[in-house]
């Protein structure tokens, strides 16, 4: 077959092994009752000054992990396409001309796509960064990292796979794919970030959304075409990697260098 498109891409659900989680494992699931609280209203002081310590020992934690992996590509895309789906060759495709051009290649750290663009990386002799998420299901590591960083809290690892890139990446993916790239958009339409590029690889997946946002979207007025505009869709993963390179060099003025130097004192 000629197009990625003309396979079957109907997502597979994860099979979990009968002893899963397991202590210790990535992707181990925190107690439910105990995060469901975070959302439940007004809880008890101490336990709620005790949580933002938590979360802000989760941010520090990010930032000192993150702080030395450069300039950065956050790809997005689903946990569930297997190695043998077109999308998967796809994302390998992806993660070795993002790497190519110098950057490196930041993910959700699981399987699926995120693996296939951080396998790409590797394969390319490029640097690749997994920002995980503690989940009872989908979050296994992937072997292609060089580092990661493992959160409980989605909003301190959405802040991480924000902070440290020039340009977003989704593969074909479900819910929380677009969760991330709308987030992104809505952070660049409303100024709190740099307008960087959005890429949409996969010009027939992303079509119905991609419509949808030209033609209700602009059309009602609920966003400007200059929103719309941020996005790239395409097939081409030398494309994508241009157009990454043009902006982070001509549009904000990054460079090759070397990383910043780590400080013994600071135990980095």
């Amino acid at each position: 077959m000629s197009s990625i498109d003309e396979f079957d891409t109907a997502p597979r659900l994860p099979v979990l092994p009968a002893d899963y989680p397991g202590d210790g494992e990535w992707g181990k699931s925190p107690p439910a009752a105990d995060e469901r609280k975070l959302l439940e209203g007004p809880q008890n002081r101490g336990s709620e000054f005790l949580r933002v310590l938590r979360i802000a020992l989760e941010f520090i934690r990010g930032f000192r992990r993150l702080h030395f992996v450069g300039p950065c590509v956050t790809v997005f895309g689903s946990a569930r396409f297997t190695e043998g789906h077109p999308y998967y060759r796809l994302g390998r495709q992806v993660g070795a001309a993002i790497a190519s051009e110098g950057f490196t290649v930041m993910t959700g750290g699981g399987p699926g796509l995120m693996e296939a663009a951080n396998r790409g990386a590797r394969e390319t002799g490029g640097y690749s960064v997994g920002c995980n998420i503690e989940l009872p299901h989908e979050q296994k590591p992937n072997p292609y990292l060089d580092t990661f960083v493992q959160f409980r809290y989605f909003f301190v690892r959405k802040v991480m796979l924000a902070k440290y890139s020039y340009a977003f990446v989704a593969l074909p993916g479900g819910f929380g794919t677009m969760d991330e790239m709308f987030e992104i958009a809505t952070l660049i339409q409303t100024g709190k970030i740099r307008d960087y590029p959005i890429i949409l690889m996969g010009v027939e997946f992303w079509r119905p959304l991609t419509e949808f946002m030209q033609q209700r979207l602009v059309g009602a007025g609920t966003i400007d075409f200059e929103d719309y505009s941020h996005f790239l869709v395409t097939d081409s993963p030398e494309e994508a990697a241009a157009h990454i390179r043009e902006a982070g060099m001509r549009k904000f003025g990054l460079r090759y260098r070397a990383k910043p130097r780590r400080r013994p004192f600071l135990f980095e």
